[in-house]
């Protein structure tokens, strides 16, 4: 989800509360170039989205991928910021009246985290921050850790692709990690309705971008490093060295505890980083692991050896991957010393997480799945899954490559879900400005490369049918890459479409019922 969107041109038209300060307040730590203009003057709101500027604001015209903030310091001036704080000097723009501070060049964003901190009266000294990083799990392990917390009685953030959640209520994700001004709105929220913890995914974007900067965690959690994101990163290690950072500290110190995937080889340039570790996996390497497990429809089931001793875990989630998941999210409650039996309820009560593995049952003798699954390795894991759990079945995979993403995986796409899949139906996915004629052409090279049985069907709706027509009794269909999003990006518009709603009217208008019989 997460692609460094442009902070002054995008987003939520409501702007942040906060508390009236002044200026110096606000920019307490931030080293700057110079300034112009009133000292010091009175600011009643803060803003790095010109729309979102309110009377006697301060906006921070920052750079961005598609537009730089710069470029609208008239807009926020016209909505009544007082202040600019920009790595441009004074804008023409800019009457005597404003104030212009201008920040080091390359340390802007570092500059609003700390300004964020300071407005919001730092509201994350007062929470035990739990970060959760890698590519794929991030979203399962928050949901799982926070069911944790709520067992043990505990008032909690969750913030990450599926939505911001604090005991004031849901806020929709704009990117998986917000920006920090929103971010520390979000603790502020949590902090004065008595919550003491806030867990995050804490995707690579947002630690390049310095988006939790300042802000100390209790625990970090890598689950594991796979490719994505390669046009944003560019290269394999530094995307690596981006989720990193959380381990080195973001400016507060390195996190109390590491809870790290013994299992992923880059674990091992995590260790010794957080003043302690917890590995967690299924080699003998690991301080948190099980002998064995079953793997069910219905959930997993299997026993814990752990520092705190044994674990019994009784899950509805299902698959190999849920079992590191459940691991990981274990190894953080034990890092926050959570009872063990309360991590066991807190397992127990998540029912499921919204689009990851999500099956879909209108008592059809199939079964549906809907997941997130959008890169070449979450694609394996899926159908990897779907093969452990039912062996002798077929396996139909739907998906298709998000537009204005990293190109090169979607070959390695193709190849992962024709190698593994008895039929693929390839369609759009969020094809946003590209030609989404192209963008299957790039996949079908992967499908092709393995000798796939496919079909390809541009229009998602129809392509779901496709893919629900082909299935038979005891078949699985997988469908991939939108999750729990309930939009689709096309060039000239966004509209409503969730993989999930859709199969279940495409299988009711089919006539099953939820009796598993034809009405």
């Amino acid at each position: 989800m997460e692609q460094g969107t442009d902070a002054n041109s995008g987003g939520s038209s409501e702007a942040p509360k906060g508390r009236e300060s002044s200026l110096q307040e606000i920019l307490s730590g931030i080293e700057r170039v110079g300034a112009s203009g009133a000292a010091d003057p009175k600011i009643s709101s803060v803003a790095c989205d010109s729309r979102k500027v309110r009377a006697a604001g301060l906006f921070f015209a920052l750079p961005g991928q598609k537009a730089d903030g710069s470029k609208f310091v008239s807009d926020a001036i016209s909505r009544g910021a007082i202040a600019i704080a920009s790595a441009e000097p004074r804008s023409a723009d800019a009457s005597a009246a404003i104030t212009w501070v201008q920040l080091l060049r390359g340390a802007e964003r570092r500059a609003l985290a700390v300004a964020a901190a300071n407005y919001y009266g730092h509201p994350a000294n007062a929470l035990k921050l739990i970060g959760v990083t890698g590519t794929n799990g991030k979203t399962t392990t928050t949901f799982l850790v926070d069911s944790i917390l709520h067992a043990a009685g505990l008032t909690t953030g969750r913030i990450g692709t599926t939505g911001y959640e604090t005991p004031r209520g849901t806020r929709t994700a704009v990117n998986t990690t917000p920006e920090s001004l929103d971010l520390q709105e979000m603790f502020a929220e949590v902090r004065d309705s008595g919550g003491t913890h806030a867990v995050l995914e804490v995707s690579s974007h947002s630690l390049v971008m310095e988006r939790v900067w300042g802000g100390h965690f209790a625990v970090a959690i890598f689950t594991n490093l796979t490719r994505d994101h390669l046009n944003f990163h560019k290269t394999f290690e530094e995307y690596f060295a981006a989720k990193r950072r959380l381990f080195e500290g973001m400016g507060a110190g390195v996190p109390d505890v590491a809870v790290i995937n013994a299992d992923d080889p880059y674990s091992l340039r995590l260790e010794g980083l957080a003043k302690r570790t917890l590995k967690y996996g299924l080699t003998e390497t690991a301080e948190l692991t099980t002998k064995t497990f079953s793997l069910r429809f219905d959930g997993l089931s299997f026993t814990a050896q752990t520092p705190a001793g044994k674990i019994e875990v009784r899950s509805k989630l299902v698959g190999r991957m849920n079992v590191y998941n459940i691991l990981s999210a274990m190894g953080a409650a034990i890092a926050l010393e959570i009872p063990r039996e309360k991590i066991e309820e807190g397992i127990a009560n998540l029912e499921l997480v919204p689009g990851r593995f999500q099956q879909i049952d209108e008592g059809q003798p199939f079964l549906v799945v809907v997941d997130y699954a959008h890169a070449d390795d979450a694609i394996r894991n899926l159908i990897t899954t779907a093969r452990e759990l039912n062996p002798s079945g077929r396996i139909i995979t739907l998906f298709g490559a998000g537009g204005e993403r990293d190109r090169s995986t979607r070959p390695l796409m193709g190849e992962a879900a024709g190698a593994l899949s008895d039929l693929v139906i390839l369609t759009d996915d969020n094809p946003r400005n590209e030609d989404p004629l192209l963008i299957m052409n790039d996949v079908v090279v992967g499908l092709q490369k393995v000798n796939a049985k496919y079909r390809i069907e541009p229009d998602r709706d129809v392509a779901l049918e496709m893919a629900i027509d082909e299935a038979q009794p005891g078949d699985i269909v997988l469908l991939a890459g939108k999750g729990h999003e309930n939009y689709q990006i096309l060039r000239d518009r966004t509209f409503e479409f969730d993989d999930r709603e859709k199969a279940r009217a495409i299988l009711r208008r089919k006539g099953y019922s939820k009796k598993g019989v034809k009405k």
